[in-house]
């Protein structure tokens, strides 16, 4: 019964729910806690909400193999886009105490007022209170886990290429 639900269109439906449950589950923990998210957590968001797409995606194309693959990889690249995301958010929650805390400006006046590259430029640099660790679960930050999760669903969605 599970490789059933494993498997074929009920799989992709299964990844579209898993991604647009991990956004759902950051919301829930952001208004449970009150923390506000940096742009670096809105940027993960952002894949999750992609990955979700993609596999929506895939649960609605046809089962033939060349759309398969295109769904596999653009998930694979995808997921291993928002894994560099959260190794960066990582990154500069483990050397916090060295960078300069910096509240920076918000995420939505970045992309407002600076041409896009620039924006982006400042979103992945990152920003004080992406430095800031407000919550942790089994001992891990909010990236850690993005980072297991957006590894799992690359696996995941190679687990489904197989099938």
């Amino acid at each position: 019964m599970l490789n059933k639900c494993l498997s074929g269109k009920r799989g992709y439906w299964l990844g579209f729910v898993a991604s647009f449950g991990l956004v759902a589950l950051a919301l829930w923990i952001q208004t449970r806690y009150q923390l506000n998210p940096c742009p670096l957590c809105i940027s993960q968001r952002m894949v999750f909400m992609g990955l979700g797409l993609l596999f929506l995606v895939g649960a609605l194309m046809p089962a033939k193999a060349i759309w398969q693959k295109t769904v596999t990889a653009l998930l694979v690249l995808t997921a291993l886009g928002g894994a560099g995301v959260a190794l960066r958010h990582w990154w500069l929650q483990a050397h916090r105490d060295s960078i300069i805390a910096d509240c920076g400006v918000g995420f939505d006046y970045m992309f407002e007022n600076f041409p896009l590259q620039k924006a982006l430029t400042l979103v992945f640099r990152g920003t004080g209170d992406c430095a800031a660790i407000d919550w942790t679960f089994l001992g891990l930050s909010l990236p850690q886990l993005a980072l297991l999760a957006y590894l799992g669903l690359a696996a995941y969605a190679l687990y489904l290429l197989k099938r």
